[in-house]
């Protein structure tokens, strides 16, 4: 793969009703209804509004046998009122149920952690080789008949892996890895294949970004060595809504995008279902304009694992390289200074030409190098690429602004002896990834440890538009482990407080840099007993002045608890009005009544002492 040049990866065509993916089409857009998959009206309403909005596949939960014959009935309506749109089955725990829906889906999704194994229960279990091996045949023996129907039937299937739903057979021979992942997806693409079986669609998701793209790059990887090219469809799972929602998905989904991994995606938001697509369609659109740009000669690092990448190592400078959280700078040009939230604070404020008259003394100012007039030793200097102005500042930081091509050997050589400055990595270019990556490997090469801060540049006048192409920039830039700050710079009208929200947003949906809570909430589906967004905005309202904590907020069991395996508390659904509250991994409390349950989290947040509110300013 080409690290620094945009292309997209080749796969096999797969038919999907009369909307094929793969194979050179475009990259798909699809949503998933959260209406009763046994009422066939509200299911057709919902759906017509997904594919009016542009979405090109609709998920439907099918949880039962009743659901799956249903299929039948929606998909005729909607023939009916001229809505062709393919229909996929979503199927966990019986395979019964994915044989029924195969005959009225033109797609059936299975889950390979629920489809023969049994549910988790996060025990670990030991298996010889040879029990393993007998488990193996199991999926075979179950996944055979299916594969022999859908290709009577025509229909194509997803071989969907879930983070939160892997087997406790998986978990306790692979652990809680991206190779563990990676192998519950295999188990059945060597049986498709086996088979000759090539209507298959893969999907591998998590609501830890981290695990997401590191999962994917190893499927991908693992793929070409077996010789497979099946197409790939992405998503975040768990991605919650709103701001966070879409920093969140585009961090995860842009940065495989980037590098020409996906056929199909579904930015899955705790939202409307609608809402979903023009987010994931600004997504797509924003990423594939690079195709056929100017070539970049970038140089790779021979050390860098592309596969399972560790933070670059850098040295320190006062609070920026080394183990320190990467920073946040923002500007303050020609702006009169806003009070900062506590909890999206920058680290340094750009000024340009002239420090402000009056000063916060716990402030940290940049001025620009040519109007540095030795006030104070301690004050940062921003150069613009231009060595004579750093050699005649003293500051103890220094910040050189430059674009990859500008890195010439005049500059390394200066950066050689001068370890006090940070590099700011800047681009124009139409694939800017491209660049800030080829800076990065450049300075590895080059052995200089120097931290780098990635200047990105907008002129976006929606929150949501900037919110989408910065985490799409910034995505696999953070999860190569090359990120020691960031600088967002938008000329459109959005308030420096947006700007700052946002590139704060961005390091937490990476997990780089927590400054606030964190909400792992599903996008909810007809499994769902109770209103899920209203729940969530109950449970955001409770605790938003917390820090620091991972709440799960999850419409059924499914992926549930283990979604919310690295969450400190959760909220799931158990039933009709009924929630179960989780410390954990671990249920504390069964079947509370809806009303009772925001009060009860809060509660139990307190008996653990983690009730803790951020001190404002």
């Amino acid at each position: 793969m080409d690290l620094f040049n945009y292309s997209r990866r080749s796969t096999n065509r797969v038919y999907v009703g009369g909307t094929p993916l793969g194979g050179g089409y475009p990259i798909r857009l699809q949503s998933m209804t959260n209406t009763s998959t046994q009422d066939t009206s509200a299911c057709v309403e919902q759906i017509k509004k997904i594919v009016d909005a542009g979405g090109e596949y609709v998920r439907l939960t099918t949880q039962g046998i009743k659901e799956a014959n249903n299929l039948m009935n929606i998909n005729r309506e909607l023939r009916k009122q001229d809505y062709m749109v393919p229909l996929i089955a979503d199927v966990h725990f019986n395979p019964k149920v994915a044989e029924v829906a195969a005959h009225f889906a033109e797609k059936v999704r299975i889950n390979p952690g629920n489809y023969v194994d049994a549910a988790r229960t996060f025990k670990h279990l030991e298996y010889t080789d040879e029990a393993y091996d007998r488990e193996i045949e199991k999926i075979r023996e179950r996944f055979i008949p299916f594969l022999t129907l859908c290709k009577e039937n025509h229909t194509a299937i997803r071989i969907g892996v879930n983070h939160g739903s892997l087997s406790d057979r998986i978990m306790s021979r692979y652990g809680d890895t991206p190779a563990g992942i990676v192998e519950s997806c295999m188990e059945f693409l060597r049986i498709c294949v086996e088979q000759d079986f090539d209507q298959v669609v893969i999907s591998i998701k998590s609501s830890n970004t981290v695990v997401m793209v590191q999962s994917v790059r190893l499927l991908i990887d693992t793929l070409n060595k077996e010789d497979m090219s099946f197409p790939i469809h992405l998503g975040v799972t768990e991605a919650g809504d709103g701001e966070d929602g879409r920093i969140k998905s585009a961090l995860g989904i842009g940065a495989l995008l980037a590098d020409g991994i996906g056929d199909t995606l579904r930015v899955s938001l705790s939202e409307d279902p609608a809402a979903e697509i023009p987010v994931g369609r600004k997504l797509i659109d924003y990423v594939i304009q690079r195709e056929h740009h100017p070539y970049i000669p970038g140089r790779v690092d021979p050390h860098f694992n592309y596969l399972a990448p560790s933070r670059r190592h850098t040295h320190s400078i006062r609070n920026i390289g080394g183990n320190h959280p990467p920073i946040v700078i923002t500007e303050r040009i020609d702006k009169k200074e806003e009070n900062f939230n506590a909890q999206v604070k920058p680290d340094y404020l750009y000024v340009g030409q002239e420090l402000p008259a009056h000063r916060e003394p716990e402030r940290e100012y940049i001025v620009d190098g040519n109007r540095w007039k030795g006030e104070a030793h301690t004050w940062p200097a921003f150069n613009f690429n231009q060595l004579d102005l750093m050699q005649a500042c003293e500051c103890e930081l220094k910040f050189l602004f430059t674009p990859y091509m500008g890195l010439n050997d005049e500059i390394i050589h200066y950066l050689k002896s001068h370890p006090e400055v940070v590099l700011i990595s800047q681009s124009n270019h139409p694939n800017r990834l491209g660049e800030h990556r080829a800076l990065v490997h450049q300075l590895q090469v080059e052995k200089l440890t120097h931290p780098v801060v990635f200047f990105q540049h907008y002129h976006e006048e929606e929150e949501e538009d900037l919110q989408i192409k910065a985490a799409a920039d910034m995505g696999p830039l953070i999860f190569d482990g090359f990120c020691d700050g960031l600088f967002l710079f938008n000329q459109g009208n959005l308030s420096p407080a947006i700007v700052d929200r946002i590139a704060f947003g961005i390091l937490q949906a990476g997990r780089l840099r927590i400054s606030r809570i964190e909400y792992i909430s599903c996008p909810g589906c007809g499994r769902t007993l109770f209103d899920l967004e209203k729940t969530i905005k109950e449970v955001k309202e409770a605790t938003k002045h917390l820090k620091g904590l991972k709440i799960g907020i999850m419409g059924c069991i499914v992926n549930g608890p283990g979604e919310m395996a690295d969450a400190d508390y959760g909220y799931v659904g158990a039933g009709k009005g009924k929630i179960s509250l989780y410390k954990g991994k671990t249920c504390v409390e069964k079947n509370i009544p809806q009303e009772e349950a925001v009060h009860k989290l809060i509660e139990l947040i307190k008996s653990n002492g983690d009730y803790h509110p951020i001190e404002e300013e």
